[in-house]
């Protein structure tokens, strides 16, 4: 009958990690249930009978085979009481840092699923020192190179730290107190979003009523002969690129076509004061009778003058 030890528990072990038994699966060992020394491959020293998990920990019978001075020692160091302890080799397959999975002076995340690889008879044994485990494809020996890849609980804490420092950050560039909280942060970011929704909204129609100023001094200007119907679209592109108001000066600078009608009989010289009747406004009259208009036909000045300006003509 071999005797009886403890492979593993749920306590917790010097690397701040600690292996739940509930989660462990130990049914690929119970097929081949090696027992080794010190976890080094090659010296099988017997195999592990009974495996058994249960009331919070893992139990099994060791059988040394004798089939070495090794397993004979070890044997007989285990009947004497100088061996006592065993170690379990596991893969890591699962952890957790839930705060109901944790315990007092716990630093690493509990090892919620694993599986047993083998048992190795340990000179420092039980899970506290001489555990062993695979995590990611690392191995991790808490027995001997006090190396371990678990991650840090307190990691989790930095992170938080790190998480409430650009939190206070963020609420001082949205104009908010550093203690605001995430749902006051939220708010704000709404508001600010549909200050910009209504103000991309306003822009578009600040710049509907002004594609339709402009539209409406192209057509004035081509209703005023200044402008051909076949330019439209050309100078309502310009008033896009330039605004209302220069294309309204540009539109008012430009000369009107008068038709053959208005000067016929009047080819060969300025048209008489019958002639310049057939001008509404002084933006109407040619450049070349301008002079003669101002200066032989003065009624007829000032009343093109009213005209264009709205207002009488200034007394010299």
């Amino acid at each position: 009958m071999g005797k009886r030890v403890r492979i593993s528990n749920d306590r917790l072990n010097s690397y701040g990690t600690r292996v739940l038994t509930d989660g462990m699966d130990i049914s690929q060992y119970a097929r081949n249930p090696v027992l080794l020394y010190m976890h080094e491959r090659g010296n099988v020293i017997g195999y592990v009978k009974n495996v058994k998990a249960e009331n919070g920990e893992v139990t099994g019978e060791l059988m040394f085979d004798d089939a070495s001075e090794l397993s004979s020692r070890c044997k007989k160091q285990f009947e004497f009481g100088s061996l006592r302890m065993v170690s379990a080799g596991l893969d890591v397959v699962g952890t957790s840092d839930k705060k109901e999975l944790l315990v007092e002076g716990q630093t690493r995340p509990t090892i919620t699923k694993s599986i047993l690889r083998e048992v190795s008879v340990a000179d420092i044994g039980a899970n506290d020192d001489a555990l062993v485990l695979h995590y990611e494809g690392k191995k991790i020996n808490l027995g001997t190179d006090g190396y371990c890849p678990l991650p840090l609980l307190n990691k989790n804490n930095n992170n938080k730290k790190n998480e409430n420092m650009e939190q206070k950050a963020i609420a001082l560039q949205l104009g908010l107190p550093e203690t605001a909280t995430d749902e006051m942060i939220t708010l704000k970011l709404k508001e600010l979003q549909s200050a910009k929704t209504e103000n991309e909204h306003l822009q578009q129609e600040k710049a509907a009523l002004e594609l339709s100023q402009i539209t409406g001094l192209v057509e004035g200007a081509i209703a005023d002969h200044r402008l051909g119907a076949e330019s439209k679209e050309q100078f309502i592109s310009l008033g896009k690129k330039i605004g209302a108001e220069d294309l309204d000066k540009t539109l008012k600078a430009m000369t009107p076509k008068v038709k053959l009608s208005a000067i016929v009989g009047h080819q060969g010289g300025a048209p008489s004061q019958q002639g310049y009747a057939a001008y509404k406004k002084l933006s109407e009259v040619p450049a070349s009778q301008m002079l003669e208009l101002r200066d032989n036909h003065r009624e007829e000045y000032a009343r093109l003058y009213k005209a264009e300006y709205g207002m009488e003509l200034p007394e010299e």
